[in-house]
């Protein structure tokens, strides 16, 4: 069995779901996801993945994390057990990702193991990406809203734009690890696509939509997407994932939006620099994407 621990944003539930079930593909075991740390847990939407997707995920026991990890279960051993000086006693089933970049011994894994991190990678899962977007189908369909908004995308040359600020603005411990990326950043990157699209229509997206319109001027046709909040902000990336090309954020919200757009004749463009802090993000944005 393959049990995956769940925390984060709806694009880090996504980003850990997908290396579950690739791995359980891949072993022909069954995927159970620990969703267990949302009991304490008060930033963003909670756990999301099987209100917002039609994947229907099975939810691990109590009694089936118990019987994998043993002593290991509970949440203090494994939070102690983060320490990479601990490593050996993580024993054969508990599997804490050593690092950001891609860790080859995910392949190594066996069919009994308790993932624990973010495993913000395509690497994890580009061998099972057509399982993946199949899973990740929204589940709900369209409020008249987003379907009016769906509309305009599909008639346009559309490219998303996604400034996510919330608490890695607010916050300043999350803003010391993760950043904000630039005004700057973002006029290189519309000018890119203006360059390289005929017609462009940009329509952006935030978790601060007041904050870009006072400071991002794009003069060029530009929606702003502003009524998804709360509990519909799914439908943001839900909408980013229809549009033709795409501009993320250092955020796994966009870059999920931007994947989850099948064109191989997608441009994406993404900061160059994820992380404020220094860490290393280089397996984290596919090839083909355009750094900024």
């Amino acid at each position: 069995m393959i049990i995956v621990n769940l925390i984060g944003g709806l694009g880090n539930q996504m980003f850990q779901y997908a290396v579950g079930r690739s791995l359980s593909l891949r072993l022909a075991a069954p995927l159970r996801l620990d969703g267990s740390g949302f009991a304490s847990y008060g930033l963003h939407q909670g756990f999301e993945l099987s209100r917002v997707f039609a994947c229907d995920p099975e939810i691990a026991t109590q009694k089936e994390v118990r019987d994998l990890l043993g002593w290991r279960a509970s949440w203090l051993a494994r939070r102690i057990l983060m320490r990479p000086s601990l490593e050996m006693l993580h024993g054969t089933t508990l599997v804490i990702e050593p690092h950001f970049h891609y860790w080859p011994g995910i392949r190594e894994v066996s069919h009994n193991a308790y993932l624990a991190g973010y495993w913000q990678s395509e690497k994890y899962f580009s061998d099972a990406s057509e399982t993946i977007r199949a899973d990740f189908t929204f589940r709900q369909p369209l409020s008249e809203q987003n379907a009016e908004m769906a509309e305009r995308i599909g008639q346009a040359i559309a490219v998303s734009l996604h400034v996510r600020r919330g608490d890695y603005a607010s916050d300043p411990k999350t803003n010391t690890a993760h950043g904000l990326c630039s005004l700057e950043y973002y006029r290189a990157a519309v000018l890119y696509m203006a360059e390289r699209i005929e017609r462009p229509v940009f329509f952006v997206f935030s978790d601060d939509i007041a904050w870009v319109k006072a400071n991002l001027n794009i003069d060029l046709p530009c929606w702003y997407v502003d009524h998804n909040q709360g509990a519909e902000s799914y439908n943001d990336m839900r909408l980013m994932s229809l549009c033709r090309h795409h501009i993320i954020a250092n955020s796994s919200f966009s870059w999920w939006g931007a994947w989850l757009n099948r064109d191989p004749e997608k441009i994406v463009a993404a900061p160059s620099r994820w992380f404020a802090n220094g860490k290393r993000s280089e397996d984290l944005l596919p090839a083909s994407w355009v750094l900024l």
